[in-house]
């Protein structure tokens, strides 16, 4: 009866004791349970923060048009043409540059003009006016005028044979028909009687 007593106890002694490691396992699991899921919010937050860092994108900076450049002669279109008007002190001839070159260019100041005559080259002299710069878009037009007394003497004066314009800022001229008077009045002294206007001052064609 005393070997049943102490196998009785003893038994008594190990339910104990896995009755105590069951309930130990029990708590710690759900401890574990009741823990949040680190690494999926730290995951989470981390992105949000990369995301937040990242600087905008920036729009990139919008050209300014390019600036025309000058009318050359070889994209002008030149024409003269006669546009005295009766009662006038002064005759006239109007040149008209028409910008031919497929893309816009400026012109200001004062074109080179040249007459051809019987007794030699008589240059124009620019007038007072000023010569503000003019943009023309392709197939656009300007024009300037030349003044010239009317040979009203009597005698034959001074035959023009032909007209010379260089556009301005360029080297390269043009020689086209003179399509004014026949001739200037012989004068003495120094200087000229032909005057030059600044680009624009003539209506366009005259």
């Amino acid at each position: 009866m005393r070997v049943n007593k102490l196998t009785i106890a003893a038994l008594a002694v190990v339910a104990g004791l896995s009755l105590t490691a069951c309930q130990n396992d029990d708590e710690a699991a759900a401890v574990d349970q009741s823990k949040p899921s680190v690494s999926s919010t730290e995951g989470s937050d981390d992105s949000a923060q990369g995301e937040a860092k990242e600087p905008a994108a920036k729009e990139p900076a919008a050209k300014e048009p390019a600036a025309a450049g000058k009318c050359r002669t070889d994209e002008l279109d030149i024409k003269a043409q006669d546009s005295t008007i009766d009662g006038d002190e002064l005759s006239t001839v109007a040149v008209t540059f028409t910008n031919g070159g497929g893309h816009d260019c400026s012109v200001g100041g004062f074109a080179g003009v040249d007459l051809k005559t019987n007794a030699g080259t008589v240059s124009a002299e620019r007038s007072g006016e000023q010569a503000p710069a003019t943009v023309l878009k392709d197939g656009e037009s300007v024009s300037f005028y030349i003044s010239y007394p009317a040979n009203d003497t009597g005698g034959s004066g001074v035959r023009i044979t032909g007209l010379v314009v260089t556009p301005p800022d360029e080297t390269k001229s043009v020689t086209l028909d003179w399509p004014g008077a026949a001739s200037l009045p012989v004068t003495e002294g120094p200087g000229t009687p032909v005057k030059v206007g600044p680009i624009g001052s003539a209506g366009q064609g005259g």
